[in-house]
């Protein structure tokens, strides 16, 4: 039976399946019906089987260019688009100068609404369709956000109660009234979020821990980004009444119910031992955000370098994030070429462009259960892709790959408009 309302996308193809797998067409065809993949398959072959079904109206030939999957960038702040490139001496001091005033700005409905539009209009044209985001303590915030953002995008209001400017500090009431009233607008598209254990009160995190797993809600947060948030946080626990005791910052995320399969924690660069194990067991996600690690000379916050093999070897999930505004630049490319070069100058092996591209896709949608549906270029699941300009001839993915990227290490701002095309479930968000 002839398959009616088809559209073909023609170019060199690359379909992650692992760290080390990556389906390469050098002259593919992408086969999209109702914004689901019908095939995946070299030209040649797409030629015959749909002869009669290929026209200029439904042809679009992207020559010599990549098409990958939609990004999932999976640790962002969207409110801090503002402070990307601001100076970084250390992440508190940062947070203290830049972040917060600018968090501050949104407890206007106006702004709020304004930043919203214009922030998620260009993300999705970077190629990210996905993730798990920061917004700023306020309701109307969260609800500009999700009105306007186009993708599978988690969203959570931070919470701070304690510790915080006082024009971002809430009540614990207030935390949790809003935590319940935003779960029953979004269900399970909102992500609850306490912003670290130095923000936000034990019994909030408790309590709103319970509210967001009754909802299967994700749940997402900061663990061990610098060794001075490390013991900042364990001389605030140690003199909270059943925290005395406490031996680690992961174990003050176990106590209070943040931990589990539906968990997603930010950095995770100085974890001990009895914490790796900690994570594994729970199943606990880490997001590594590589541009906002790396050293301040990279306009990052220092805060060093994600031992990934260490994660890997126990077992732990994980994938890549931006973090903006610690990271400076949206495009997942700048932070897969971040990966890349960190590791690579530490004489770390396996950090390879491949890998990156995985971890910032597939490896995303996997860990929000979304892999069935998206996160890689297989048949049946959604058209969610980017085309990127190619202008040298490759012979794999990782070659493919490095010559996509390599070249803009020293114009970073150019990642964010890189892309030629991009598809969301078949509707073209940019061309």
């Amino acid at each position: 039976m002839a398959m009616q309302n088809l559209t073909f996308y023609k170019g060199i193809i690359l379909n992650p399946l692992n760290d080390t797998k990556c389906e390469f067409y050098e002259d593919g065809l992408l086969v999209v019906k109702g914004g689901i993949i019908q095939d995946v398959m070299t030209f040649s072959k797409g030629q015959k089987k749909y002869q009669d079904q290929i026209s200029k109206k439904n042809f679009k030939d992207f020559g010599n260019s990549l098409i990958v999957p939609g990004f999932y960038d999976m640790h962002f702040h969207w409110v801090q688009d503002d402070v990307r490139e601001m100076p970084k001496d250390s992440l508190l001091e940062w947070l203290d100068k830049y972040t917060f005033p600018t968090e501050m700005r949104f407890a206007k409905k106006s702004y709020s609404t304004k930043k919203a539009k214009t922030f998620f209009k260009r993300i999705v044209t970077t190629g990210t369709l996905g993730g798990a985001c920061y917004s700023s303590i306020h309701e109307h915030a969260v609800e500009a956000a999700m009105k306007v953002a186009k993708g599978d995008f988690l969203i959570g209001n931070v919470l701070m109660n304690m510790n915080s400017p006082k024009e971002l500090t809430q009540t614990d009431k207030d935390s949790l009234d809003i935590t319940a009233r935003l779960i029953k607008k979004f269900k399970d598209r909102y992500i609850f979020t306490p912003r670290f254990a130095i923000s936000t009160s034990p019994e909030v995190m408790k309590k709103g821990s319970a509210l967001a797993d009754r909802a299967g809600c994700f749940k997402q947060s900061h663990l061990s980004e610098t060794p001075a948030e490390i013991d900042f946080v364990l001389s605030l626990y140690r003199k909270i009444p059943g925290f005395e005791k406490v031996k680690s910052y992961t174990e003050i995320y176990q106590k209070t119910g943040m931990l589990g399969k539906n968990s997603l924690m930010g950095h995770g660069i100085h974890l001990t031992p009895a914490e790796l194990s900690l994570l594994s067991k729970t199943k606990t996600s880490i997001i590594h955000c590589p541009t906002s690690n790396a050293p301040i000379s990279q306009k990052g916050l220092g805060s060093g370098l994600f031992d990934f093999k260490k994660i890997e070897k126990n077992k732990i999930r994980w994938a890549l994030g931006s973090d903006i505004g610690g990271g400076p630049f949206l495009s997942m490319l700048d932070v897969i070429q971040s990966f890349v070069d960190q590791n690579k100058k530490k004489g770390v092996k396996g950090a390879t462009y491949t890998k990156g591209l995985y971890r910032a896709s597939l490896a995303g949608a996997e860990i929000l259960g979304l892999g069935k549906r998206s996160g890689n270029l297989k048949k049946g699941k959604e058209a969610n892709f980017v085309v990127f300009p190619l202008k040298a001839k490759v012979n794999d993915p990782e070659e493919a790959l490095k010559k996509l990227i390599n070249p803009f290490r020293s114009k970073r701002p150019d990642y964010d408009r890189l892309p030629i095309y991009v598809c969301l479930r078949g509707e073209a968000l940019k061309k």
